[in-house]
Protein backbone atom coordinates (compact mmCIF):
# COMPACT_ATOMS: atom_id res chain seq x y z
CA UNK A 1 0.00 0.00 0.00
CA UNK A 2 2.81 2.38 0.88
CA UNK A 3 4.58 1.59 -2.40
CA UNK A 4 1.40 2.45 -4.33
CA UNK A 5 1.14 5.78 -2.50
CA UNK A 6 4.76 6.62 -3.37
CA UNK A 7 4.16 5.75 -7.01
CA UNK A 8 1.04 7.92 -7.04
CA UNK A 9 2.95 10.81 -5.47
CA UNK A 10 5.75 10.50 -8.02
CA UNK A 11 3.23 10.42 -10.86
CA UNK A 12 1.53 13.56 -9.54
CA UNK A 13 4.87 15.36 -9.29
CA UNK A 14 5.76 14.42 -12.86
CA UNK A 15 2.33 15.50 -14.12
CA UNK A 16 2.54 18.86 -12.30
CA UNK A 17 5.99 19.46 -13.76
CA UNK A 18 4.75 18.65 -17.26
CA UNK A 19 1.69 20.88 -16.83
CA UNK A 20 3.80 23.81 -15.65
CA UNK A 21 6.12 23.30 -18.60
CA UNK A 22 3.16 23.13 -21.00
CA UNK A 23 1.69 26.31 -19.49
CA UNK A 24 4.99 28.11 -20.01
CA UNK A 25 5.13 26.77 -23.57
CA UNK A 26 1.58 27.98 -24.32
CA UNK A 27 2.44 31.42 -22.92
CA UNK A 28 5.43 31.63 -25.24
CA UNK A 29 3.33 30.49 -28.20
CA UNK A 30 0.76 33.16 -27.39
CA UNK A 31 3.43 35.86 -27.47
CA UNK A 32 5.14 34.82 -30.71
CA UNK A 33 6.22 37.89 -32.69
CA UNK A 34 5.03 40.09 -29.83
CA UNK A 35 7.03 41.95 -27.19
CA UNK A 36 6.73 40.52 -23.66
CA UNK A 37 3.96 42.21 -21.66
CA UNK A 38 4.84 44.69 -18.96
CA UNK A 39 3.74 44.21 -15.38
CA UNK A 40 0.59 45.98 -14.25
CA UNK A 41 1.12 49.20 -12.31
CA UNK A 42 -0.32 48.68 -8.83
CA UNK A 43 -0.10 50.28 -5.42
CA UNK A 44 3.17 49.04 -3.81
CA UNK A 45 1.33 48.50 -0.52
CA UNK A 46 -1.05 46.06 -2.26
CA UNK A 47 1.67 43.80 -3.63
CA UNK A 48 1.65 40.26 -2.15
CA UNK A 49 5.32 40.56 -1.15
CA UNK A 50 4.85 43.98 0.51
CA UNK A 51 5.35 44.10 4.25
CA UNK A 52 5.30 47.19 6.43
CA UNK A 53 8.59 47.68 8.22
CA UNK A 54 8.76 47.70 11.98
CA UNK A 55 11.93 48.86 13.71
CA UNK A 56 12.95 49.83 17.25
CA UNK A 57 12.42 53.57 17.11
CA UNK A 58 13.27 56.43 19.49
CA UNK A 59 10.54 58.55 20.99
CA UNK A 60 8.63 60.76 18.57
CA UNK A 61 10.03 64.31 18.81
CA UNK A 62 7.63 67.12 19.73
CA UNK A 63 6.09 69.07 16.82
CA UNK A 64 8.11 72.00 15.58
CA UNK A 65 7.00 75.46 16.57
CA UNK A 66 5.11 77.34 13.86
CA UNK A 67 5.71 81.05 13.33
CA UNK A 68 2.52 82.62 12.00
CA UNK A 69 4.17 85.92 10.98
CA UNK A 70 7.10 84.33 9.14
CA UNK A 71 7.17 83.43 5.45
CA UNK A 72 10.16 81.14 5.97
CA UNK A 73 9.36 77.64 7.23
CA UNK A 74 11.88 75.88 9.41
CA UNK A 75 13.86 73.20 7.51
CA UNK A 76 12.79 74.39 4.03
CA UNK A 77 15.41 74.83 1.31
CA UNK A 78 13.22 77.01 -0.92
CA UNK A 79 11.66 80.33 0.03
CA UNK A 80 8.09 79.35 -0.78
CA UNK A 81 8.09 75.55 -0.61
CA UNK A 82 10.46 72.67 -0.07
CA UNK A 83 10.38 70.55 -3.24
CA UNK A 84 11.93 67.48 -1.66
CA UNK A 85 9.91 64.34 -0.94
CA UNK A 86 8.56 64.48 2.59
CA UNK A 87 5.25 62.58 2.70
CA UNK A 88 3.77 59.24 1.69
CA UNK A 89 3.04 59.37 -2.02
CA UNK A 90 5.85 61.83 -2.87
CA UNK A 91 8.36 60.92 -5.56
CA UNK A 92 12.13 61.29 -5.54
CA UNK A 93 14.88 60.22 -7.91
CA UNK A 94 17.46 57.62 -6.95
CA UNK A 95 20.90 57.75 -8.57
CA UNK A 96 22.04 54.14 -8.82
CA UNK A 97 25.80 53.98 -9.17
CA UNK A 98 27.37 50.57 -8.69
CA UNK A 99 30.97 49.89 -9.62
CA UNK A 100 32.04 46.78 -7.76
CA UNK A 101 35.22 44.88 -8.48
CA UNK A 102 36.00 41.56 -6.82
CA UNK A 103 39.13 39.51 -7.26
CA UNK A 104 40.35 36.54 -5.22
CA UNK A 105 43.28 34.24 -5.88
CA UNK A 106 43.68 31.62 -3.16
CA UNK A 107 45.97 28.59 -3.05
CA UNK A 108 46.04 25.98 -0.31
CA UNK A 109 48.28 22.97 0.15
CA UNK A 110 48.25 20.47 2.97
CA UNK A 111 50.33 17.35 3.61
CA UNK A 112 50.21 15.00 6.59
CA UNK A 113 51.78 11.63 7.30
CA UNK A 114 50.96 9.57 10.41
CA UNK A 115 52.36 6.26 11.67
CA UNK A 116 51.11 4.65 14.89
CA UNK A 117 52.46 1.35 16.27
CA UNK A 118 51.39 -0.27 19.55
CA UNK A 119 52.84 -3.42 21.15
CA UNK A 120 51.25 -5.73 23.71
CA UNK A 121 53.81 -8.45 24.64
CA UNK A 122 51.58 -10.37 27.03
CA UNK A 123 48.07 -9.48 25.92
CA UNK A 124 47.01 -10.73 29.37
CA UNK A 125 47.41 -14.28 28.11
CA UNK A 126 44.95 -13.73 25.25
CA UNK A 127 47.54 -14.53 22.56
CA UNK A 128 47.78 -18.18 23.58
CA UNK A 129 44.00 -18.52 23.64
CA UNK A 130 43.73 -16.99 20.16
CA UNK A 131 46.31 -19.45 18.80
CA UNK A 132 44.51 -22.35 20.52
CA UNK A 133 41.08 -21.57 19.05
CA UNK A 134 42.33 -20.14 15.74
CA UNK A 135 45.47 -21.96 14.68
CA UNK A 136 45.54 -20.07 11.38
CA UNK A 137 45.88 -16.77 13.26
CA UNK A 138 49.30 -16.02 14.70
CA UNK A 139 49.20 -12.57 16.31
CA UNK A 140 52.47 -10.69 16.74
CA UNK A 141 52.40 -9.11 20.24
CA UNK A 142 55.26 -6.76 19.27
CA UNK A 143 53.11 -5.18 16.56
CA UNK A 144 49.57 -5.64 17.76
CA UNK A 145 48.45 -2.28 16.29
CA UNK A 146 50.09 -0.78 13.24
CA UNK A 147 48.27 2.13 11.57
CA UNK A 148 49.69 4.46 8.95
CA UNK A 149 48.09 7.30 6.96
CA UNK A 150 49.08 9.73 4.25
CA UNK A 151 47.12 12.87 3.32
CA UNK A 152 48.04 15.22 0.51
CA UNK A 153 45.64 17.98 -0.58
CA UNK A 154 46.03 20.89 -2.98
CA UNK A 155 43.48 23.55 -3.87
CA UNK A 156 43.44 26.55 -6.14
CA UNK A 157 40.62 29.07 -6.44
CA UNK A 158 40.39 32.20 -8.58
CA UNK A 159 37.46 34.64 -8.71
CA UNK A 160 37.47 37.75 -10.88
CA UNK A 161 34.32 39.83 -11.30
CA UNK A 162 33.40 43.41 -12.07
CA UNK A 163 29.87 44.87 -12.04
CA UNK A 164 29.05 48.36 -13.32
CA UNK A 165 25.55 49.85 -13.24
CA UNK A 166 24.72 53.55 -13.65
CA UNK A 167 21.10 54.63 -13.95
CA UNK A 168 18.44 56.82 -12.38
CA UNK A 169 15.04 55.63 -11.23
CA UNK A 170 12.07 57.40 -9.66
CA UNK A 171 10.87 55.94 -6.37
CA UNK A 172 7.70 56.44 -4.37
CA UNK A 173 7.58 57.12 -0.64
CA UNK A 174 5.44 54.27 0.70
CA UNK A 175 5.83 54.65 4.46
CA UNK A 176 6.89 57.18 7.09
CA UNK A 177 8.68 55.69 10.08
CA UNK A 178 8.20 57.16 13.57
CA UNK A 179 11.69 58.67 13.65
CA UNK A 180 11.14 60.56 10.38
CA UNK A 181 12.88 58.15 8.02
CA UNK A 182 11.08 57.13 4.85
CA UNK A 183 10.61 53.81 3.09
CA UNK A 184 10.87 54.07 -0.69
CA UNK A 185 9.91 51.66 -3.46
CA UNK A 186 10.58 52.24 -7.14
CA UNK A 187 10.39 50.13 -10.27
CA UNK A 188 11.10 50.86 -13.92
CA UNK A 189 10.52 48.68 -16.98
CA UNK A 190 11.91 49.36 -20.45
CA UNK A 191 11.02 47.39 -23.58
CA UNK A 192 13.80 47.18 -26.16
CA UNK A 193 13.70 44.84 -29.17
CA UNK A 194 11.09 42.51 -27.61
CA UNK A 195 13.06 42.34 -24.37
CA UNK A 196 12.07 43.95 -21.08
CA UNK A 197 14.71 45.41 -18.77
CA UNK A 198 13.56 45.93 -15.19
CA UNK A 199 15.24 48.09 -12.54
CA UNK A 200 13.88 48.13 -8.99
CA UNK A 201 15.03 49.76 -5.78
CA UNK A 202 13.74 49.56 -2.20
CA UNK A 203 15.04 50.67 1.16
CA UNK A 204 15.01 53.26 3.95
CA UNK A 205 16.34 56.82 3.57
CA UNK A 206 16.80 59.85 5.78
CA UNK A 207 15.16 63.15 4.75
CA UNK A 208 18.40 65.04 5.37
CA UNK A 209 20.20 62.88 2.78
CA UNK A 210 17.89 64.07 -0.02
CA UNK A 211 19.62 66.66 -2.19
CA UNK A 212 18.07 70.00 -3.04
CA UNK A 213 17.16 68.67 -6.53
CA UNK A 214 15.11 65.88 -4.90
CA UNK A 215 17.66 63.15 -5.66
CA UNK A 216 19.48 60.67 -3.44
CA UNK A 217 22.41 58.35 -4.10
CA UNK A 218 21.91 54.61 -3.76
CA UNK A 219 24.82 54.47 -1.29
CA UNK A 220 22.68 56.41 1.21
CA UNK A 221 19.84 53.88 1.22
CA UNK A 222 19.70 51.60 4.26
CA UNK A 223 18.55 48.00 3.75
CA UNK A 224 18.85 48.68 0.02
CA UNK A 225 17.47 46.09 -2.39
CA UNK A 226 18.50 46.92 -5.95
CA UNK A 227 17.70 44.52 -8.78
CA UNK A 228 18.43 44.70 -12.48
CA UNK A 229 16.83 41.87 -14.42
CA UNK A 230 15.38 41.16 -17.82
CA UNK A 231 12.95 38.91 -19.62
CA UNK A 232 12.15 38.23 -23.22
CA UNK A 233 13.80 36.54 -26.20
CA UNK A 234 17.39 37.20 -25.07
CA UNK A 235 16.70 35.83 -21.59
CA UNK A 236 14.96 32.76 -23.08
CA UNK A 237 18.01 32.01 -25.24
CA UNK A 238 20.36 32.25 -22.25
CA UNK A 239 18.17 30.27 -19.84
CA UNK A 240 18.40 26.44 -19.94
CA UNK A 241 15.27 24.55 -20.98
CA UNK A 242 12.95 23.58 -18.14
CA UNK A 243 13.56 19.86 -18.78
CA UNK A 244 17.28 20.32 -18.27
CA UNK A 245 16.62 22.31 -15.10
CA UNK A 246 14.47 19.49 -13.71
CA UNK A 247 17.14 16.89 -14.50
CA UNK A 248 19.84 19.10 -12.96
CA UNK A 249 17.73 19.61 -9.81
CA UNK A 250 17.03 15.89 -9.17
CA UNK A 251 20.31 14.44 -10.40
CA UNK A 252 22.55 13.29 -7.52
CA UNK A 253 25.68 13.42 -9.70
Amino acid sequence: MQRINLLTLNALLVMSTLLSGCESMFDKLDHINKPPPMAEVVNPQQKPEYKAMSWPMPETPPPEKQYANSLWQHGARAFFRDQRAARVGDILKVNVKINDKLQFNNQTEGKRTTIDTAAAPALLGAANKIIHFLPAVSPDPSSLLNVSGNLDTKGTGTVSRQDVLTTQIAALVTQMLPNGNMVIDGKQEITMNKDVREVAVRGVIRPQDINSDNTIDSTQIAEARITYTGRGQLNDMQEPRWGGQVVDAISPF
